[in-house]
């Protein structure tokens, strides 16, 4: 594996929680356990502590610990960012994109009532994934993208059942406003989820 394969493997597991928050990582553990010489790992986690999954610790390096001051402080860029990209993929919006994002509504209105976490956010990420891509900046998806795994990362240290149906709501609405060109709706819109997103794990504490 080079560092890059490694350092998305290992983002993934410290996203679900596989690489527990503020565990300390040896880079002779994982050398091992990927097959490979210290300095493609060594190299992967400098690709971490760039992201901010992971900070140096002295002379080792540790995962990011979950806060909710962390929290505060993503939602406060997501609402700076999120809403305007929204408003970007809304401009950009093509019809097989808006196909996309129906077909997670379907996906999402089969649910139950309450469904768990697993699946709820794999919709959730998916779901804002595609309206991130929309927008056709490369740099600014990806931005997103990371926070919103930030997110996903919290949801997953708090099992707990989850209503779909107010997701479900917030996201035909906000496919709706995204029809009809609909640009403050759309603005208020976002804002209303982004803000829940953060209530909800803020609950959760």
């Amino acid at each position: 594996m080079d560092p890059r394969e490694i350092f998305e493997d290992l983002k993934q597991r410290v996203i679900s929680l596989d690489i527990e928050p503020e565990a300390n990582l040896n880079l002779s553990d994982l050398a091992s356990f990927y097959g490979v010489s210290r300095t493609p790992v060594k190299e992967a986690i400098i690709y971490l502590e760039a992201e901010d999954w992971v900070y140096r610790n002295g002379s080792h390096f540790t995962v990011s610990p979950l806060t909710l001051d962390r929290m505060r402080d993503t939602t406060e860029i997501r609402l700076m960012l999120e809403v305007e990209a929204n408003l970007l993929a809304m401009r950009r919006m093509t019809p097989a994109i808006l196909a996309t994002l129906d077909g997670i509504l379907a996906e999402i209105s089969d649910l139950d009532k309450v469904q768990d976490n697993e699946e709820l956010s794999r919709l959730d990420t998916e779901f804002h994934r595609v309206l991130y891509q929309a927008t056709g900046n490369k740099q600014l998806a990806a931005l997103l993208e990371r926070m919103l795994s930030g997110y996903l990362r919290f949801w997953r240290s708090r099992p707990h059942n989850i209503m779909s149906g107010s997701f479900f709501h917030q996201a035909q609405e906000i496919i709706q406003a995204i029809k009809d060109q609909n640009e403050s709706k759309l603005r208020e819109l976002s804002v209303a989820h982004i803000k829940q997103s953060l209530n909800a794990i803020m609950g959760m504490y």
